[in-house]
């Protein structure tokens, strides 16, 4: 069974900001937690808006949290990490690229950013 941990636990592991929820937040993630790419876009959501993170750190900082957790594909979270810390794109379009490249899957989109970096 999977451990599967939502965007609270990861923020309070990551900013250490809650004495009490650290050390179970920090527990939780060494024992192997599971990350969904859903929170993480929630984690980037609230680090990027609520707590001003610059992307490329915060980029930075995310994929050092992919490479300590279980997720189903670490290499497309990477990517589209890496993909927005080096763009403007939205993190859900980052993630989107990174499907189309890693699993081929196929990506239909109005957004223009978007599709000139599927081609």
């Amino acid at each position: 069974m999977r451990t599967l941990v939502d965007a609270n636990v990861v923020l309070r592991y990551m900013l250490h900001d809650d004495e009490a929820q650290f050390p179970v937040a920090e527990q939780t993630i060494r024992n192997g937690a599971y990350l969904l790419p859903e929170v993480l876009a929630e984690i980037v959501y609230v680090l990027l808006g609520v707590y001003s993170v610059p992307r490329e750190e915060l980029a930075s900082r995310l994929q050092l949290l992919v490479s300590e957790v279980q997720s189903e594909h670490p290499e497309i979270l990477e990517t589209a990490l890496s993909t927005f810390g080096a763009t403007k794109l939205d993190f859900v379009d980052c993630l989107l690229a990174a499907y189309n490249k890693h699993i081929g899957d196929r990506v239909v989109s109005f957004d223009r950013k978007l599709n000139k970096l599927l081609q």
